[in-house]
């Protein structure tokens, strides 16, 4: 039997809320109206606002602050022998913001709205995997798998997999009812929702009274509110800004290497990127070491077109220098010598698109590929853009391997963006999934990063070291990637 056990040193914080000084003061920090008034607190949506998702909700399963699978809701759990039955204990004495207690069949009807293709959530492709969820007992559930799956526990750390109140589908886009440090005080899916402190927090009181996240759709204005004092907080400073904050003690700043990327997708159901050729030679046009330095400052890690993280076990290792003859030759066995015409759609939502398609618009004109960049509103741009237009910006936060590689590209997925189909790639994925010896596993896993640096239609140049600036009345944030934030530790001045 496989058996895993947590880290038994969290539940000491729970002894630490008695001695704990009460909630006191105001964190204010953006949200980008990616959805506009479709945005939603219902975190399977597509329209979720994770700003507020992650404050107060609760998953079985968390990212430790090194990564690791750790103890939230559930507080350890096992498997058999060939890893496709999966048993957790549930944390007792847990309460939702309604004052009901969290159960089993919380956790059922929880997965079981993902698992639904009914409700068209893109978390379906983390976990569509199980087969049925069962309460051995009040406190214990038994997840079952129609496939052997060793890394379950990783997919469970998904930050859309929150768990919610039996029940609650119907209202939770505008309650969001859940376990979390925060509760909803009001709801403004365009303005500023407030949230206040959760005195039952299963982890002690949080150390902030009050939340505020402001919706403000604009890179550039989200960082004139922080520096005028109108949020206290923005996790995507860019590397130019980064100067104006550096040398000044009202503000406070953080350098976290993430497997968050930027980059460009090009439309694999679209002429000229039907050809894998054309594909690869856009892809080929770029310096990647030159990107990071010149967007990035060098705030970032070379990436050849995989979304696995750097650190992430499964991390293929690919060499993808530019080589502009290579993709002229490319581009020239597909029918075009003289080179070929895009657009590229980018928007200030994300402060570096901008900068990024400048700079490649440069490097791929030596190869005959030109560049025209299409600047667009950021309002609407993940319903009017992204997945629309031939060739967009886009952007990813960090996955576990088999999440990004199933979620992105699978054939069947709901956000592959790239419409990339290949029953080759799907295959070795599948496999990946069945394979229990690690090495084997890996190989598999490495092999299909390698088949996408061949065939993919996403230009992934880099991830991305993500600066987070805050006011100097911000303390006790957890210096690690915002899904791993615990956020009932931060406290003002």
């Amino acid at each position: 039997m496989i058996k895993i056990k947590c880290c038994s040193a969290l539940l000491l914080a729970v002894f630490a809320s008695s001695v704990m000084a009460a909630p006191s003061g105001t964190f204010r920090q953006a949200h980008e109206l990616g959805f506009g008034s479709s945005s939603s607190l219902d975190p399977i949506s597509k329209g979720r606002v994770f700003q507020i998702t992650e404050k107060i909700m609760s998953r079985l399963i968390r990212p430790g602050l090194d990564g690791k699978p750790q103890a939230d809701l559930a507080t350890s759990w096992s498997a058999n022998s060939d890893a496709t039955v999966w048993t957790f204990k549930l944390r007792s004495g847990v309460t939702f913001h309604d004052g009901s207690s969290f159960e089993a069949a919380d956790v059922i009807y929880s997965l079981g709205r993902v698992l639904d293709p009914e409700s068209g959530s893109p978390a379906r492709s983390a976990v569509k995997m199980i087969d049925k969820v069962e309460a051995v007992d009040p406190m214990t559930v038994k997840i079952s798998l129609s496939t052997p799956f060793a890394d379950m526990p990783l997919q469970l750390m998904d930050y859309r997999l929150r768990m919610l109140p039996e029940g609650s589908g119907d209202t939770i886009a505008t309650t969001g009812i859940g376990t979390g440090p925060f509760k909803v005080e009001k709801f403004d899916a365009e303005g500023t929702t407030v949230l206040v402190a959760n005195a039952d927090y299963w982890e002690g009181s949080p150390g902030v009274a009050r939340m505020e996240v402001i919706g403000i759709s604009d890179g550039q204005a989200r960082l004139q509110a922080l520096l005028g004092g109108q949020i206290d907080m923005e996790r995507g400073i860019t590397g130019q800004q980064k100067v104006m904050l550096s040398g000044s003690s009202k503000f406070k700043l953080q350098e976290i290497p993430t497997g968050n990327w930027r980059g460009f997708v090009f439309r694999t159901d679209v002429k000229p990127f039907t050809d894998q050729r054309v594909r690869k030679a856009v892809r080929l046009a770029a310096d990647r070491e030159a990107l990071v330095a010149l967007v990035l400052g060098g705030g970032g890690i070379v990436a050849c077109d995989t979304p696995v993280e750097p650190n992430d076990q499964y991390r293929a290792n690919i060499s993808c220098p530019q080589d502009i003859a290579l993709a002229k030759k490319l581009l020239a066995d597909a029918g075009f010598p003289n080179g070929i015409d895009i657009d590229v759609h980018v928007a200030t939502l994300e402060p570096s698109w901008p900068t990024l398609a400048e700079a490649y618009q440069q490097q791929a004109s030596k190869a005959g590929i030109r560049v025209n960049i299409v600047q667009v509103p950021t309002d609407g741009y993940w319903k009017e853009v992204w997945m629309k237009k031939d060739v967009a910006a886009t952007r990813w936060n960090e996955r576990p391997a088999d999440q990004a590689l199933h979620e992105i590209y699978l054939s069947t997925a709901k956000w592959n963006e790239s419409y990339f189909k290949d029953a080759g790639f799907d295959d070795l994925l599948a496999s990946a999934r069945r394979q229990l010896d690690f090495n084997k596993r890996k190989a598999l896993y490495v092999q299909a990063q390698e088949h996408l640096w061949e065939n993919t239609g996403t230009f992934i140049p880099y991830t991305v070291t993500k600066v987070v600036g805050t006011t100097s009345r911000v303390s006790n944030l957890d210096e690690v990637k915002n899904d791993a934030v615990r956020w009932h530790k931060i406290t003002v001045d």
